[in-house]
């Protein structure tokens, strides 16, 4: 068969052509939030298997798998490895118009070169056994992998109570890659899983040497988990959150609902938004004060299925976009920030995409010269992170904001082989430009357009974020 993902791909004019192959191309990845598995990177690990790299944790696949009639045992059972990518790519065929297609074949013609060959039934073994037998050679450790696909820098997502030993190694050990954490507390706000709550202040108490008898001993230990963070290189945190809390409350309530929490009392509804209310204003201005980046992800309906959580856990395919309101209390809550001068950098994502005008409205109200761009339409995330999505969050991006002054694309994934989101991002992004230069919307400079394509794909990054190269 022709070549399916040619050197052209998705680029339809020939000014697309150029913005891409002389300026978007050889553009370094900046990969500011993942949840890649830092003990991996610190043991440069190397996969025994395609379906090990590729499959396992792969929520997205799982998904498009149990569509397609796969039982379960061949997505997270206990199928043998080789059965499991065997089923993958009888799913495969079926995913024409999905992302999945796109990028399934865009990771194997980079980092393994398959170029000319579909995944489908016929073509399984063959491909299995070529690419399974190049990750077990060292060229292919996850650290040679990011190598190959010219990544600078990566930050991984982790809970307050991580120690950060796999980052400390990598960075000991002189990897030229840097890895660094994000900060993800969401856990110490959980208000509405009483007793996890308890098991993870009391984890926290622990490994701070502290005696958490209150709020104020609470707040306290947190600052000393985001200190420690940032003493080892963390410098933004994320939020992973149906909609933002920005309720109205007192200390004396949130110090009388934090020893309701303590004594095992459930706080009622009300109760339950003033504390994790408060909480996000106090981590807010941990960040503010360190100087950090805080990232909001808006609008998941997360563990829909009953079935799947109790048999795999979050994180396992069963989320789905919600229908929050989003508008009122975010903008509360940034403005609670913003009147004192106290707000930081800001990266607003939306799942949903009903809610994609209303985000980048928002983030025009509270810029403030500061800095270009310090608030922040992040790219297009989850369930909107194809083609149609990209192309629609910048389009909105560009009619209410800046889209030059935008940090660009990221790979949310747990995959090392998921760094050629970044190309197909970056063709979309060519592409766009391309046909509106041609169309005569946008001037036929390419020296201009390509500085700005520079920009996104790597530039406004390095620049946006306190992390120094």
């Amino acid at each position: 068969m022709s070549e399916f993902i040619t050197e052209d791909f998705l680029l339809q004019t020939e000014t697309a052509r150029t913005l891409y192959h002389e300026y978007a191309k050889q553009m370094p990845i900046y990969d500011y939030h993942c949840h890649l598995p830092a003990d991996l990177i610190a043991a440069d690990h190397k996969f025994d298997n395609i379906t090990q790299a590729w499959l396992y944790g792969d929520h997205y696949k799982w998904r498009a798998m149990r569509t397609n009639g796969v039982p379960e045992k061949y997505i997270t059972g206990d199928a043998d490895d080789y059965e499991k990518f065997e089923r993958w790519a009888q799913t495969v065929p079926c995913c024409l118009r999905n992302p999945l297609y796109h990028w399934t074949h865009l990771e194997l013609k980079n980092p393994f070169g398959i170029k000319d060959k579909l995944l489908g039934p016929d073509t399984a073994k063959e491909i299995y056994e070529t690419c399974s037998q190049m990750l077990r050679t060292p060229q292919f450790s996850v650290r040679n992998i990011m190598r190959k696909m010219n990544v600078k820098l990566v930050c991984t997502t982790e809970g307050p109570l991580d120690t950060l030993e796999h980052h400390k190694r990598i960075r000991s050990e002189g990897f030229e890659i840097q890895v660094h954490a994000a900060f993800r507390p969401d856990k110490a706000m959980a208000v509405e899983d009483l007793q996890s709550l308890n098991v993870f202040i009391d984890k926290l108490g622990l490994l701070c040497d502290m005696e958490i008898t209150d709020y104020h001993t609470y707040i306290a230990a947190l600052r000393d988990r985001h200190d420690y963070f940032h003493r080892n290189g963390c410098r933004l945190s994320d939020h992973g959150l149906e909609t933002v809390y920005a309720e109205n409350y007192t200390e004396s309530e949130i110090k009388e609902i934090f020893n309701k929490i303590r004594y095992s009392r459930k706080p009622d509804v009300s109760e339950c938004l003033k504390f994790k209310s408060a909480m996000m204003v106090e981590l807010a201005l941990m960040d503010y004060e360190a100087g950090w980046v805080q990232q909001l992800h808006l609008g998941a309906l997360r563990d829909n299925s009953t079935r799947i959580f109790a048999a795999l856990g979050p994180d396992a395919g069963g989320d789905s976009m919600g229908d929050f309101e989003i508008a009122r209390p975010l903008s509360k809550f940034l403005d609670r920030l913003d009147r004192n001068n106290e707000l930081p950098k800001t990266i607003l994502y939306n799942n949903n995409p009903r809610d994609n005008a209303l985000c980048a409205t928002m983030v025009g109200n509270f810029q403030d010269g500061s800095t270009p761009g310090k608030m922040q339409y992040g790219s297009a995330w989850w369930y909107l992170d194809q083609k149609d999505g990209m192309e629609e969050q910048m389009n909105v991006l560009s009619n209410m904001g800046l889209l030059s002054r935008f940090v660009g694309m990221l790979t949310d994934s747990r995959s090392f082989l998921s760094y050629p989101r970044h190309e197909y991002f970056r063709r979309i992004l060519c592409n766009m430009l391309g046909s509106d230069i041609e169309a005569g919307l946008l001037p036929n400079d390419l020296k201009l357009l390509g500085k700005m394509v520079e920009d996104i794909c790597f530039n406004n990054a390095k620049n946006y974020f306190p992390m120094q190269l």
